[in-house]
């Protein structure tokens, strides 16, 4: 059932995401960065992306994806459709993997040792699931700040 309530969290923020970045009026806007906002919404979905695929992709469905994290803070003018390609990919391959996966597998050790120390796969996907809704909100107030 958690694996469920999980697939199902990140799948509507997911969603979200890729709602978010279709709404920006000038796609240019999806790049700026004014003032104390540092954080391009891009760059945050390039970082989405990235962390996902890291996390879930290769380390649980072994999708043997290799991450580029400063990239992910340092590229830059991404078209909005590759964007929305990335989402989708991350999309799909994070519902095969949950699907592959029980419940009692989440109460095991994560395979590598994150946040300072070991946590269970558990503790870990719902980490995700927040880290992925935490930058959500940041996209969504970069979206409704800087594309007047």
């Amino acid at each position: 059932m958690m694996v469920t309530v999980l697939k199902t969290l990140f799948l509507r923020d997911l969603g979200k995401l890729k709602t978010e970045i279709e709404s920006y009026h000038d796609e240019q806007n999806i790049w700026r960065i004014d003032r104390q906002i540092v954080n391009t919404a891009g760059n945050l979905c390039l970082h989405l992306i990235g962390n996902l695929k890291t996390y879930i992709g290769a380390e649980l469905g072994r999708t043997a994806y290799i991450r580029h994290r400063e990239l992910e803070f340092s590229i830059r003018n991404i078209p909005r459709a590759e964007l929305i390609k990335g989402i989708d990919e991350t999309a799909q391959m994070l519902a095969s993997t949950l699907d592959k996966m029980s419940d009692r597998q989440l109460a095991e050790e994560y395979p590598q040792i994150v946040m300072d120390g070991k946590v269970t796969t558990g503790y870990f996907l719902t980490h995700l699931a927040m880290h992925l809704s935490y930058h959500l909100g940041q996209v969504n107030y970069h979206r409704r700040l800087l594309d007047n």
